[in-house]
């Protein structure tokens, strides 16, 4: 990956509507090597998946809950269920494996708090749980899908 491959990425991870011609002309390429090299870091994994984001106050979708989990169970077995059973929940948008006081943390997406009540219900109801902690976000003041690619070529 060299500089050129950072600036591809930005650009598109910014704007993905862009078009070649256009990226081609901000890295400074012609338009088919910039094409492939987009292509190359498709196939490398570099970009996983293109995607349109959607408004989610404009689609009822504006309270956000970070959902605490703590567990007795440590198993690996536990945790594949555990990982299957919330992953069929589409208000979950985010989940994570923690280190430190709670052992998971999910970003739930719900209209109102009634709707996560009974998100709530259905997940007690499907798995075993020693300790669940709702914290519900007052407002979001930063929010971004861009990674801070000025930072990976910048390593020592």
């Amino acid at each position: 990956m060299d500089s050129k491959d950072i600036e591809l990425l930005t650009l598109i991870q910014h704007d993905d509507s862009i078009s070649i011609d256009e990226i081609a002309q901000q890295v400074g390429l012609s338009k088919t090597p910039c094409w492939r090299r987009i292509q190359k870091l498709e196939q490398q994994g570099y970009i996983k998946k293109r995607v349109a984001l959607l408004d989610s106050d404009k689609l009822n979708l504006n309270v956000s809950v970070f959902v605490q989990v703590k567990t007795n169970h440590h198993e690996k077995d536990w945790l594949e269920s555990f990982s299957d059973v919330v992953s069929q929940f589409p208000e979950v948008i985010e989940f994570y494996r923690m280190a430190g006081e709670y052992d998971y943390l999910l970003r739930v997406l719900v209209s109102d708090i009634q709707s996560y009540d009974r998100f709530y219900k259905r997940l007690i109801e499907k798995t075993s749980l020693t300790d669940v902690t709702s914290n519900f976000a007052m407002e979001q003041i930063k929010y971004t899908t861009e990674l801070p690619l000025s930072t990976v070529l910048s390593k020592p």
